[in-house]
């Protein structure tokens, strides 16, 4: 007798959906550019088909190595409708560094704009594992690449034959960590469909959402708004750059009722002068990640961006938890509980759950969870933390608390955590002092050597361009506010700190000059 299938349905057949009974849609508008739902399923689909002419098919990984525009988007999910593994890689990185992820990866096939190309193309002998004819760029020409466009314009445009399975891998993405070389994410289509619904429901996305990403579409946290706005058939913006100015026209001017930044966006936004200017009334979901909002940023968000803030903190392995908009009064400094579908612990170090109020490292569980650290093993192992059941939560690398109602609250990077004289210095309470200043614009503070306390705080700080401040008055001043474990030894200014793409300060960078 012939049975049944185990029924299921994918994102690819999602998005095609949409395609199906609001053809005329506007799906998503980067720039100039303008594509309805009809034309964005016609134009993955023959990405696809292309794709899988190549050979390309299950188990495949192909790096996607382009930037914010609807092509590049297109592509990204092209290679996932192709039944492929996408790897999106930054263009932030060098020549060599990009070699060694497309080598890493596994990388079967490398698809390029014409920007990056040039940046690649010195390290091509170490490509060893790309098929022949695995090089394809995207808007231009170069000997040894084969152009993309022609090969796109001459594909079907009907739906390819492609049959999904939850446990084949939808992408890898490389962590944008803080401390050494990227570590390669495996998320199968299980947890990237969990992140669909889970964000769609949290953040009360519906079909006439209009909303924007402001981030790089490389970016695991970009996909915070790409997702949700695919699954629920919403319009889709996409920054082609971003600066504080086109975000708040962009916003005006396409209605937009969700949109995602990180903290040193916020800031830039916040201080830009036209910003009472713009009508910024659609604004429903002003979503926050990447890092904890400092006090003072929060405030002024809630004050002069509109009430609609959700603060999510995560981890791209898998967890979150989210602060939602009715309960900053009253759990201001928190970040939240557990995001739909997953469970947060405070544990010590030998993974013990700790009670509510006391510190300890952060680990989660959850269906948004990775399947594992590509190739890394023993590194993979490391994050494990078993529970009481067996279950495999994740450890976060963080330190925080829980309060009585189970809010959770950071306290600092484990990694990043200063011992100064025996005590344990979170950097991110003195943030939370020196950026109260009114001559502070921004601030990250670092342990630094110490003959007497083994290592001291360090505030590192870019002034507000409007004061000509003394970093020795900001010192005294913060100083008086902390205790006495806390007090920083001296004030340097910077200009600008480096960055990771989702906007967390590199410490270790920062770090290296003193050690």
């Amino acid at each position: 007798m012939d049975e049944l299938d185990d029924a299921q349905v994918f994102l690819p057949d999602i998005w095609a959906s949409h395609a199906l009974y609001n053809p005329n849609k506007e799906a998503v508008i980067c720039g100039q550019e303008r594509i309805t739902w009809g034309e964005l399923d016609q134009d993955l689909n023959r990405i696809a088909n292309v794709l899988i002419s190549e050979g390309i098919g299950r188990g495949d990984r192909v790096v996607v190595l382009m930037s914010n525009s609807t092509a590049a988007l297109e592509i990204i999910l092209g290679v996932v409708k192709a039944g492929a593994c996408v790897v999106p890689l930054s263009g932030l990185l060098t020549g060599s560094q990009l070699a060694v992820l497309i080598d890493d990866a596994d990388a079967v096939m490398l698809i390029a704009s014409s920007e990056y190309q040039s940046v690649i193309e010195p390290h091509r002998q170490k490509l060893s594992k790309l098929r022949k004819g695995g090089l394809l760029l995207h808007g231009g020409e170069a000997a040894g690449w084969r152009r993309f466009e022609p090969l796109i314009e001459a594909s079907d445009q009907t739906s390819p034959r492609v049959r999904y399975n939850m446990d084949d891998e939808f992408n890898i993405i490389y962590s944008s960590g803080t401390t050494g070389l990227p570590k390669g994410i495996m998320q199968t289509h299980r947890p990237r469909q969990h992140w669909s619904y889970s964000n769609s429901i949290e953040l009360a996305f519906r079909s006439d959402s209009r909303a924007l990403a402001t981030t790089p579409v490389y970016s695991n946290g970009t996909f915070l708004m790409i997702l949700p706005a695919l699954f629920t058939g919403s319009t889709l913006v996409v920054m082609p750059s971003f600066s504080p100015h086109a975000f708040l026209e962009t916003v005006a001017q396409e209605r937009i009722s969700h949109t995602f930044m990180v903290p040193p966006q916020f800031i830039a936004v916040l201080a830009e002068p036209d910003l009472d200017s713009f009508n910024l009334s659609s604004l429903q979901v002003i979503l926050s990640a990447g890092s904890p909002l400092r006090g003072d940023t929060k405030a002024a968000v809630l004050q002069k961006l509109g009430s609609g803030l959700f603060e999510m903190y995560g981890f791209s392995e898998g967890f979150a938890t989210m602060i939602r908009p009715h309960q900053h009064k009253e759990k201001f400094g928190s970040v939240g509980t557990p995001v739909l579908g997953f469970e947060g612990r405070i544990v010590d170090e030998n993974g013990n759950e700790l009670p509510r109020g006391e510190i300890g490292e952060i680990v989660g569980y959850g269906g948004g969870q990775m399947r594992g650290y590509h190739k890394r093993g023993a590194e993979t192992e490391k994050i494990i933390c078993r529970d009481e059941r067996g279950r495999a939560f994740l450890r976060s690398g963080d330190i925080g608390r829980m309060d009585e109602d189970g809010f959770l609250y950071i306290l600092d990077r484990k990694k990043d955590m200063i011992i100064s004289g025996g005590f344990n210095v979170f950097p991110a309470d003195i943030e939370s002092v020196v950026g109260e200043h009114e001559d502070v614009d921004d601030v990250t503070v670092i342990g630094i050597p110490d003959d007497k306390w083994g290592e001291t705080p360090l505030a590192l700080v870019i002034p507000k361009t409007s004061a000509a401040p003394d970093p020795e008055a900001i010192r005294v001043w913060s100083n008086k506010r902390m205790a006495k474990h806390q007090r920083l030894a001296r004030v340097e200014f910077r200009d600008e700190f480096p960055r990771n793409a989702l906007g967390k300060v590199m410490k270790r960078l920062l770090r290296e000059p003193y050690w």
